[in-house]
């Protein structure tokens, strides 16, 4: 009996390290659940908020359009009509051209409000994007870990791998905020000589 006690504490003791090291190999890989980090982080909410009242605004924008060009070809189709087949005098024509001009300047305005929306959308990503990839990076290096890669990406994973919360609220810290502007304008290269 002593002897099979022996052994079993001798056992345990050689499991010991043996777990340590699979408790190691299996931390060698670490998960951080940038959805998660999306929805929380205090500046992703701050940026959401901007970026939805400018969609709000624009789709406002486009909609007040819409009533103005949808009563102005009604109104143009009733002068048209009434003209039976006659071609329109200088007036009539003048006001079809400035309603073309109009309704191409409002679609290349909206056109260019969707732009500048994509634009803020990938600038504040670029931001966010950067920061969580130093962060958990500097997790990576004081974790001794092997690999940090997004949750979405696996398949499966331990939840004692998974820095998400230490990202989360170093990034919060970090980052309080982002710029809610659009990327910044490439600049031109500089001529050649210099």
């Amino acid at each position: 009996m002593r002897n099979i006690l022996a052994s079993l504490v001798a056992a345990g003791a050689m499991l010991v390290p043996a777990t340590a090291a699979l408790a190691q190999a299996r931390a060698s890989v670490l998960v951080v659940d940038t959805g998660r980090i999306g929805r929380e982080c205090t500046a992703c909410k701050a940026a959401g908020t901007a970026i939805n009242g400018q969609i709000t605004a624009a789709r406002a924008r486009a909609q007040t359009l819409g009533t103005q060009w949808q009563t102005e070809e009604k109104a143009l189709e009733t002068a048209v009509a009434a003209l039976a087949g006659k071609q329109p005098d200088a007036a009539l024509s003048q006001r079809i051209q400035r309603y073309q001009a109009s309704r191409q300047q409002g679609q290349n305005e909206l056109s260019q409000k969707e732009s500048q929306i994509q634009s803020i959308e990938a600038n504040v990503q670029q931001q966010l994007a950067n920061r969580i990839v130093l962060i958990s990076e500097q997790v990576r290096v004081r974790r001794q870990a092997d690999i940090v890669i997004a949750k979405n990406s696996t398949l499966a994973s331990n939840s004692a791998g998974d820095i998400t919360a230490e990202v989360l609220t170093a990034l919060n810290q970090q980052l309080p905020s982002v710029s809610v502007t659009p990327l910044p304008q490439q600049q031109q290269a500089a001529p050649a000589g210099r």
